[in-house]
């Protein structure tokens, strides 16, 4: 259990914020909270920020964070810059569509690629999209579209969106089912190696497919596919000793997951899951198992709703170093899971809904955690060491 006290005073360490200056708080907007390995306390970067979907962190400090609306914002010096980034495409928001994922080039600092994930439209239809363009300031030009998923379809669920480079250069995109019924089973989209829908995808940083991935030159097969059977990937990081991509993505009601992904394997969905049908309580597909089908590393029953996900491995919440963290929209938890190895040994449940949906986790270049709040009035919350 975490426990939670007003914090004493405002004691900021010389140095420590990767936003180049911290805000100032007064005490009533800091609090300090225990948990079983770090003492630690919050306090508020920035606010006013329109429904934040996710957090990339630039070479300096300054932060760029996208708004489901459709902006791209950047803070800097703890302030948040009065108006959006300019030179990106009009980008409708549509349900739990929008303006998703953001991601670097692990080249930024020599090309200044951007990468955005969002909801594209084509007619009264979308699927996620994925575009780069180079930052110049507060705009981005040379903008392009790298990726788009197909098939696109009507609907405003489902659409993943989180992006991850990994050591290759290649990019990894996760994608959701698009709120596809379960009853269809082995017929679901996310089963069919000929549509995008309910996949990991890998490209590379241009678009084009890398020639290893596990389906080219299957006939039928979409190539960009790296894992399929996935319902909702809303988390993805990489992690930090064995490189391997780690997601976790939304069950029905239960079944959340966590998913360690392996080229070519089938997750599941909707054939297997820990989860049962909204409101019915009643079974979907076959069970939780099936041969030729992974299992989590990690399950949740009931459901937590996570999104955003990342390793720890600074030395500044020394505690914490080498847990996998993820954010809770249905509680509004900051959920740590403890780890040895691919093995997930414990799971401590931490804020308890002091700040609301929990949307995006991310490790600050100054070795602090930082958070978004999903919410009209969203926040951008920094943990550090408390004492």
């Amino acid at each position: 259990m975490a426990y939670r006290f007003m914090h004493a005073g405002v004691l900021l360490a010389a140095g420590l914020c990767a936003l180049s200056a911290c805000t100032h708080q007064s005490h009533a907007d800091m609090q300090a909270f225990r948990s079983s390995a770090q003492a630690f306390k919050v306090d508020t970067v920035v606010e006013s920020l329109r429904h934040p979907w996710g957090m990339a962190f630039l070479p300096g400090g300054d932060a760029l964070i996208t708004e489901r609306p459709g902006s791209l914002r950047r803070v800097s010096n703890g302030q948040l810059a009065a108006a959006p980034v300019t030179g990106l495409p009009e980008i409708e928001e549509v349900g739990q569509g929008g303006l998703l994922g953001i991601a670097l080039h692990p080249g930024f600092e020599r090309n200044r690629w951007v990468y955005l994930a969002y909801a594209g439209k084509s007619g009264s239809k979308y699927s996620t999209e994925v575009l780069r363009g180079r930052l110049d300031g507060m705009t981005l030009t040379d903008v392009e579209v790298v990726f788009k998923a197909v098939p696109k379809v009507r609907g405003s669920r489902h659409f993943g969106a989180r992006l991850v480079f990994a050591p290759d250069g290649t990019l990894y995109v996760s994608l959701g089912d698009r709120g596809a019924s379960p009853s269809q089973g082995d017929a679901h989209p996310s089963q069919q190696l000929g549509s995008h829908t309910g996949s990991l995808i890998r490209i590379n940083d241009d678009g084009s497919v890398p020639k290893d991935n596990p389906f080219v030159g299957r006939a039928g097969a979409k190539p960009e596919i790296y894992t399929y059977g996935n319902r909702n990937m809303q988390g993805m990081a990489l992690h930090p000793t064995t490189q391997q991509i780690w997601t976790h993505e939304h069950g029905p009601q239960g079944g959340d997951e966590v998913n360690i992904m392996r080229a070519g394997v089938n997750y599941g969905w909707p054939v297997i899951t820990y989860g049962v049908n909204y409101g019915l309580g009643t079974k979907i597909g076959e069970g939780s198992s099936k041969t030729g089908m992974a299992q989590p590393a990690h399950k949740w029953v009931p459901s937590i709703a996570p999104s955003g996900m990342a390793f720890y491995t600074g030395d500044l919440l020394a505690g914490w170093q080498g847990d996998l963290f993820v954010g809770s929209l249905k509680f509004g938890l900051l959920v740590r899971l403890t780890l040895d190895g691919d093995l997930v040994t414990g799971e401590e449940r931490l804020l308890d809904g002091e700040y609301g949906r929990i949307r995006d986790v991310v490790q600050g270049p100054d070795g602090a955690l930082y958070l978004l709040t999903d919410a009209w009035n969203g926040k951008l919350l920094r943990i550090t060491p408390d004492g």
